[in-house]
């Protein structure tokens, strides 16, 4: 995350601990970021199935099911507090992972001789960043905006919250591919991005199922997929852990600026 020059000056500095206020691991950061929504959408889930059938389960068909979707299980109290409260706390380190995402991407195109694919790096990670805030923007609108409260506002953002993560998962997995493509990370990447673009081609065609034949158990499947592309998702983005194994956020006093490109 830092190099040459900067990161020696940084290590001088910090060697002086009462300098220093505040070391963060950055992969503790980004473990805690991603685990915030996860135990927090286990919790409801566990919760709303064993004690709010009746609420989860209804559907606009009013036919069998079986499996509740996560909107459902987020939309219920006092479900919807903590569900609420996690991501809360998640959208701050995400908008702060983005940044050092795009810096990091940023320093390694400043190194690349090649002028078309420094142009085109830097088209896909300025198109990357900005696709994952919002990203960021449409889960928080989707989270505090419920079905419940206003569902057809709430359909609109999540298609938003789909196809900006879609598209991001999608650009990132591109632009890695043009200049970190021996990343241990892309793999992972590539293989969620597919896990999570299948899926969504199935939640589509389980959702028209429910929504314009009303078949049983429709909406169940429309659910899993729609669970299925959440840990994807989350575990698209816990793969800054790989890229960022051994890094540190370090607040304190006299520390050299390091600008976020």
């Amino acid at each position: 995350m830092l190099s040459g020059a900067v990161n020696m000056e940084l290590n001088n500095v910090v060697s002086n601990k009462s300098s220093v206020y505040l070391a963060l691991s950055f992969r503790r950061l980004c473990l805690a970021t991603v685990g915030l929504p996860l135990v927090s959408l286990l919790f409801c889930f566990i919760t709303a199935y064993i004690f709010q059938q009746d609420d989860i389960h209804e559907t606009h068909c009013r036919v069998y099911n079986i499996l509740p979707s996560i909107s459902a299980i987020t939309g219920v109290s006092p479900q919807r507090y903590l569900w609420r409260i996690s991501i809360a706390l998640h959208i701050g380190p995400r908008l702060v992972i983005a940044s050092v995402y795009h810096s990091y991407y940023y320093k390694i195109l400043k190194n690349i001789e090649d002028v078309p694919l420094q142009i085109t790096g830097s088209r896909l990670l300025n198109l990357c960043y900005w696709l994952n805030i919002a990203e960021i923007a449409a889960l928080s609108g989707v989270t505090y905006i419920s079905n419940r409260e206003n569902y057809s506002v709430h359909e609109k953002i999540f298609i938003v919250f789909m196809i900006s993560s879609l598209t991001y998962m999608l650009t990132a997995v591109r632009l890695g591919r043009l200049i970190t493509p021996n990343a241990q990370s892309l793999q992972y990447k590539q293989v969620l991005f597919m896990t999570s673009l299948v899926s969504t081609i199935f939640l589509i065609i389980f959702f028209l199922k429910h929504r314009l034949l009303c078949h049983d158990l429709a909406f169940s499947w429309f659910s899993l997929c729609e669970y299925v592309i959440a840990f994807a998702n989350m575990g698209f983005h816990i793969t800054v852990v790989s890229d960022f194994p051994e890094e540190q956020l370090i607040v304190g006093h006299g520390l050299p600026a390091v600008k976020i490109d």
